[in-house]
């Protein structure tokens, strides 16, 4: 799995209509790093002409990507050396780490006006964007178009910010360390009456932006939030006036958590996030100002894209990494990236412990028909955030799947760290052998990479979720992408207490969930990729009932096909379930029975208070949130369905 579940590979059958032009691109950034130094990409770029309807999503990724794994892995090879190795050209090639540190400007404007011009002739400005974006891990042009400074809503004064823990708040992901996603009444100021009365109350547009990534956090009545444009935004959460905006290196799709900092100058609280080139920052959370910044994982392909979770001065970060999509290239040495966590110094970014979720470091294992060295084991990445367990000074992760055969016993699991050392716990695997690399699945031909036995891919997208039963014991709740949902006893070593499944009759390997539920004190509410929402008895794990849900006609697919399917996170409080589809609509409905109470198609055009043109579309990884009486969502995922592009923030209160 890639990142936000977006590895390209799982497109291909998809875009084979995209891979002639992906070999061209990627033949021409290989061709780029083979012939040159990095000194010739200039600082400034030329800006990129007009477009028609430039692909947005896995469709730009993929024709980027899509032939990097068979003309350029050799020659940009990360750690593990190749049979190319004693090839002169590999010494005087960049490194993927080191491409990937290059804005998308600086490539772009070396293949229109610096030395790749050459090289790039003939090509369409599209093309040239793709591979710009593809290195860049940002949309090209969006230093600038991104930036608060250009909009129209600043807010007329930037008071100090009161405690974040003083009022009411949803402060990261989970809202909170257990990861429930749940919502008291208090902080709520929303009750399962008022919701029928929910109304729009304003949006906020995100310039150039074609998905609206992040899933806002709500502290001291303040909004931050990070987005595909690479900035991450402070708003009033009243008014939807900016404060400030911050570029990252990369998109950033985190959520954002908020709390003290200390040894910093003037600052009291930090905001804390990461972005997809795997850099976490601190920032001033009243001004923006960098505080710190350190990269956890030097790799291309390496990605924060679960939320850190703060808990006593240090800040707990996974890493997930797509070294998967490069397998099928026989050239390249896969696969030696292991997902990891580490454990920052809130107050300066310095490393406290970093572990890795499969313990044994990769070793060669065989060589392919061209003299390629393999390795293993790789993968188990970690997508989601962490949850944090006081009781039990731990920190519980969830596992991606593996990249290698045999599959790693860490993957496709819970796994338990000791939250002062980083020691491993316990494991709990909820499915064995899943060993899906690239270019595997499917009925094209396979490559020697392949296992033997192909797993499903179903790796855990969705952070695990702690609760306590009314008979006062606790458990431990995830359900991987197969409807597979398992929960284990954190007080017994992650001993098994019960599994449901979810997936409809004769599914096959199809995807059911995704991003993950929302528990309140009795039951946990899950979204389905085939339309609806479950309701599990946290107890026992058995159906309490499923709320089928048609799909929107009024934004039909390709094809006119209709949009069907819950992916994005749920989001509960007192008597309603959340949860956003792929068609752009919002739903309300009773925990009691699944009843509908309310829903919303978010996706069209809207007046902005921020005076950018924004619209909505599929609703895909961020959840919605619900504060002080309002509930904030963004509209806008391509995602892994090729889903609706859009680029807004909607505010609702009841009337």
């Amino acid at each position: 799995m890639a990142p936000q579940n977006d590895d390209a590979s799982k497109y291909f059958e998809r875009a084979s209509h995209m891979r002639g032009l992906g070999r061209k691109l990627i033949w021409l950034s290989c061709a780029a790093a083979l012939s040159l130094p990095l000194s010739i990409f200039p600082a400034q770029a030329q800006q990129p002409e007009p477009q028609q309807a430039p692909l947005v999503g896995p469709m730009a990724r993929i024709a980027a990507q899509g032939v990097f794994n068979t003309h350029c892995a050799s020659c940009h090879q990360n750690v593990k050396a190749s049979a190319d190795q004693n090839d002169a050209r590999l010494k005087s090639a960049p490194s993927t780490e080191t491409l990937g540190q290059l804005s998308p400007e600086a490539i772009y404007a070396a293949l229109t006006n610096g030395a790749m011009v050459q090289q790039a002739h003939g090509l369409s400005n599209d093309e040239k964007r793709y591979v710009a974006e593809f290195f860049g891990g940002r949309p090209l042009g969006s230093a600038d178009a991104g930036d608060a400074k250009n909009m129209t809503n600043h807010c007329s004064a930037n008071p100090a910010m009161r405690e974040p823990s003083a009022g009411a708040a949803w402060n990261g992901w989970g809202n909170g360390l257990s990861n429930t996603r749940f919502q008291p009444a208090k902080n709520a100021g929303l009750s399962a009456a008022q919701v029928p009365r929910l109304k729009l109350k304003w949006a906020f547009g995100l310039p150039g932006g074609g998905e609206t990534y992040g899933q806002p956090s709500v502290v001291a009545a303040r909004i931050f939030f990070g987005d595909y444009n690479s900035f991450v935004y402070s708003l009033d959460a009243v008014t939807g006036c900016v404060y400030w905006s911050v570029r990252a290196d990369a998109q950033v799709r985190t959520a954002i958590v908020v709390g003290r900092v200390k040894g910093t100058g003037h600052a009291r609280y930090a905001a804390y996030f990461g972005d997809k080139k795997a850099n976490i920052y601190a920032v001033d959370a009243r001004t923006g100002e960098l505080l710190w910044k350190v990269n956890v994982e030097p790799r291309l392909l390496a990605h924060i894209t679960g939320a850190t979770v703060l808990y006593r001065g240090r800040l707990y970060v996974g890493v997930a990494g797509s070294e998967e999509i490069t397998s099928s290239d026989p050239h390249y040495p896969c696969c030696t990236y292991r997902g990891s966590l580490s454990a920052l110094d809130a107050n300066t970014g310095k490393l406290i412990w970093k572990s890795y979720t499969i313990p044994e470091e990769p070793k060669p294992t065989k060589k392919n028909s061209l003299g390629t060295q393999l390795w293993a084991p790789a993968g188990a990445s970690l997508w989601s955030a962490p949850t944090i367990d006081p009781r039990r000074h731990a920190v519980y992760v969830t596992t991606g799947n593996a990249f290698t055969e045999p599959a790693a016993k860490t993957s496709d699991a819970i796994m338990a760290f000791d939250l002062a050392t980083g020691k491993v716990l316990w494991s709990y695997q909820a499915l064995e052998n899943d060993a899906s690399p690239a270019g595997c699945n499917g009925n094209g031909p396979k490559g020697e990479q392949c296992p033997e036995n192909v797993g499903p891919d179903w790796d855990f997208a969705n952070s695990p979720i702690l609760r306590t039963l009314p008979n006062g014991k606790r458990i431990l709740v995830a359900a991987h992408k197969g409807g597979g949902v398992v929960a284990v006893d954190p007080d017994r070593h992650g001993t098994l207490v019960w599994t449901a499944n979810l997936a409809e009759p004769n599914a096959g390997a199809a995807i059911q969930v995704m991003w993950g539920g929302a528990a309140d004190a009795q039951n946990v509410y899950y979204p389905l990729k085939s339309g609806g929402v479950a309701a599990l008895n946290l107890a026992d794990g058995k159906r309490v009932w499923l709320a089928p849900l048609e799909p929107s006609a009024a934004s039909p697919g390709p094809g006119g096909r209709l949009r069907r399917g819950q992916d994005a996170a749920a989001t509960a409080i007192p008597g309603v379930i959340f949860s956003g589809g792929w068609d752009g609509v919002l739903h309300a409905l009773s925990t009691a029975d699944g009843h509908a109470l309310w829903e919303y198609n978010t996706a069209h055009e809207y007046t902005t208070v921020n005076g950018v043109a924004a619209k909505g579309g599929s609703m895909g990884a961020p959840g919605p949130v619900v504060v002080g009486g309002m509930l904030y969502v963004g509209s806008g995922y391509v995602g892994t369905g090729n889903g609706m592009p859009g680029n807004v923030l909607l505010a609702f209160s009841a009337e």
